[in-house]
């Protein structure tokens, strides 16, 4: 007899595993349960069908890249790795991507929330505020890096280069992005003044108006945008919202909240042309 250790027989099962193309490299089809999201970020969670369950976890670094993220009982493709956790004697999957099994299932999610809010009377064009026609102050809430950013400040450059402008960056994308994005438009709120978000003693606001933007995308790089906390931290701005998010036929839940939707981040920095406001002064 040539017993062997318990970690002897556990390298060797991992080797195994690892020598596996298609454990190595694989797409699993399942039912989201048990998603837990811990306090270090990763996410822990149970894929499922009618005969079988795998536990499986995302790391930090690949949930922070995800706009979209399944909620329990949800069909999801995922993909990863199958492999050994020594400590437990147990194999478990290593997800680095997961998506909607089906985009029904974004359009389902989407159109829910839309029916939730628009009931609510966020979208009632009497709770909509005007907009400035001639803003002094803008804040633009997006990625600092974004070709939205450039763009924006390209078309106020040309148009009405006297507008002060105030960036509040935030990410746009990703598992972060709305937590982030809330936290954006409540500091634009606040700008220059003291007091709370929503003190009613402080009426006096120094933004004229908010642009939300972002550029184009697919439905789960904008779907930040389709995020009840966002929605509703642009209704609740004392400063109006103008929403200028991906391209002219991309309609988010921020678009219908928003007091003004404007089809590209381009056409969100369309005030007023000086020439035309100097020839008005003429005439």
């Amino acid at each position: 007899m040539n017993p062997i250790t318990i970690s002897a027989i556990t390298t060797h099962i991992v080797n195994l595993f690892e020598g596996d193309e298609l454990l190595r490299d694989v797409w699993l089809l399942g039912e989201v349960s048990n998603w837990k999201k811990a306090a270090s970020g990763h996410i822990y969670f149970s894929l499922k069908d009618a005969g079988a369950a795998l536990s499986g976890v995302m790391w930090k670094g690949n949930a922070f890249r995800h706009t979209w993220l399944p909620r329990e009982g949800d069909q999801v493709l995922a993909h990863g790795y199958v492999g050994v956790y020594p400590e437990r004697g147990s194999y478990q999957f290593y997800a680095d991507e997961i998506r909607p099994a089906g985009r029904g299932q974004l359009y389902a999610q989407f159109e829910a929330l839309k029916e939730k809010l628009a009931t609510e009377g966020l979208f009632d064009a009497g709770r909509k505020r005007p907009i400035p026609p001639q803003p002094r102050r803008l804040g633009v809430v997006t990625s600092a890096g974004a070709a939205a950013l450039r763009d924006v400040l390209r078309v106020l450059a040309q148009r009405w280069p006297l507008v002060e402008v105030i960036l509040f960056p935030t990410l746009v994308q990703g598992g972060d992005a709305p937590g982030q994005i809330v936290a954006a438009l409540g500091a634009a709120n606040r700008f220059g003044q003291g007091g709370s978000l929503f003190d009613a003693g402080t009426p006096w606001v120094p933004l004229d108006t908010i642009l939300l933007v972002r550029g184009g995308g697919s439905i789960e790089d904008l779907w930040s945008f389709n995020d009840e906390g966002v929605a509703r931290s642009v209704a609740a701005s004392r400063v109006p919202v103008i929403a200028g998010v991906g391209h002219e036929t991309d309609f988010t839940i921020v678009d219908f909240v928003a007091d003004l939707r404007a089809p590209t981040p381009s056409a969100a920095a369309a005030v007023p042309d000086r020439w035309e406001v100097i020839e008005q002064l003429r005439a």
